[in-house]
């Protein structure tokens, strides 16, 4: 079929052709080969779906950016998009960047095209596609939409591989630690099995290199990981505090099992780790003094509130905790006499315990923020890869006690018929 034949039907886009009254055309990936938009009657934003299309049937197709965006999510910024191979069928992957976390999503052509369709002009005024033959630029900003062609910026061949390696803060090759724990194995390759765990550690490397470089050097000395466990995160922050950032701050992993404690120092001596150790103690119970940075990750319910005050007690500069359970809000929530707004919510079990998370951790940060702490919640990995994925940041400052925010948290446990918060226990303000 020639060039002018195809563009005789109400062509959309190509690839998704309307077939014109009394025919049946549809494009097929060889016209989609053939074909030119040189003097064609297409609109702006169908040649620019047509050059994607076109790009990516021949593999062209570098990258899309979508920018400029003017919808609704305050933390939407923008979305990236690459070709990518899934199951040895080629897919779109789009990055959705959020203020704290990235989304990653893999569509077929006509499912991305149709995702673009509800994007582009709408919520993103501004679509640059970078194609190894030629470089588009849709604009939605002026009153009318705008399609701009130039030179490619590139016209280097893009590897479409979706296993290739990334740059991880912690590659496993050589590292003695993830081998003797089951991450990687002898040659350095991450094991099937741990590939979601091998992703969790890199992720909370990603997430505490930026908080722990700002901490001065001179005060940064002392870790403590509380609830270390079998210390896969213990280890990964002592060996980017020894190798990355070339510091001579000990860490210290706290856990209450024996074994395991006896198992982590004698992979700490193996993997060369002199400045590692591990203790074995209750978090309540464990002397945090000198401590510069305080991690609990997925302590146990009120594990988590001993680990925060140890960290306040202390003056820590940081405190990261990753919650586990909260089951001692929602038992004082499902025992509150209180009515709430809330109460079509929290009638259902599946709501009280999601709605006691959001309860638990709110007044955490809310504790934090008036001992002087700057804190974020956010979502520090997809739930794909563990449910406990929520992580509280608190940076220390030199901020005043505001008893204002005593006012707040007395509010959100009169709401809820919440008579004490562990945490306001263990840090003395109840």
């Amino acid at each position: 079929m020639r060039e002018h034949d195809l563009l005789r039907g109400r062509t959309d886009y190509v690839g998704r052709t309307r077939a014109a009254p009394g025919s049946d055309l549809y494009a097929s990936a060889a016209q989609l080969n053939e074909l030119t938009i040189i003097d064609t009657p297409l609109s702006p934003p169908q040649q620019f779906y047509t050059a994607l299309q076109r790009a990516f049937v021949q593999g062209e197709f570098v990258k899309l950016g979508l920018r400029a965006y003017d919808g609704t999510n305050r933390d939407l910024k923008t979305i990236d998009i690459k070709p990518v191979i899934v199951k040895r069928e080629p897919r779109l992957s789009f990055t959705w960047h959020y203020k704290t976390r990235d989304v990653i999503r893999n569509h077929a052509l006509d499912d991305a095209v149709t995702e673009l369709e509800g994007l582009v002009g709408s919520e993103f005024r501004l679509a640059q596609l970078a194609t190894t033959s030629g470089d588009w630029t849709l604009d939605f900003q002026g009153k009318t939409p705008r399609l701009k062609q130039s030179a490619p910026a590139t016209t280097a061949p893009v590897s479409m591989s979706h296993d290739r390696q990334k740059d991880r803060a912690l590659p496993a090759a050589g590292r003695v630690w993830m081998r003797e724990l089951g991450i990687a194995d002898k040659g350095g390759e991450v094991l099937p099995t741990a590939q979601d765990k091998f992703r969790q550690i890199n992720r909370y490397v990603e997430v505490l290199a930026p908080l722990l470089k700002a901490i001065p050097e001179e005060r940064l000395s002392k870790v403590c990981d509380m609830g270390a466990g079998k210390g896969y995160l213990t280890f990964a922050v002592a060996d980017y505090l020894a190798n990355t950032l070339k510091s001579d701050a000990s860490v210290v992993g706290v856990e209450m099992r024996p074994e395991l404690v006896t198992l982590c120092n004698g992979v700490a001596a193996q993997s060369q780790l002199s400045h590692l150790s591990f203790a074995q103690g209750t978090i309540d119970a464990f002397d945090c003094a000198g401590t510069s940075v305080l991690i609990a990750l997925h302590a146990c319910d009120t594990a988590t509130d001993d680990a925060i005050a140890k960290g306040i007690s202390a003056e820590a500069e940081l405190i990261v905790v990753a919650p586990c359970c909260h089951k001692q809000i929602r038992r004082e929530m499902e025992t509150a006499n209180a009515r709430s707004p809330f109460d079509y919510l929290t009638r259902h079990g599946i709501f009280i315990e999601r709605q006691a998370e959001m309860v638990t951790d709110g007044i955490r940060a809310l504790v934090l923020e008036y001992f002087g702490y700057e804190t974020k919640v956010f979502e520090f990995i997809s739930d794909k890869h563990t449910p406990k994925n929520v992580m509280i940041v608190a940076s220390r400052t030199k901020r005043a006690r505001d008893p204002r925010i005593l006012e707040e948290i007395a509010a959100a446990k009169a709401t809820f018929g919440i008579r004490r918060h562990y945490l306001e226990t263990a840090t003395h303000l109840a």
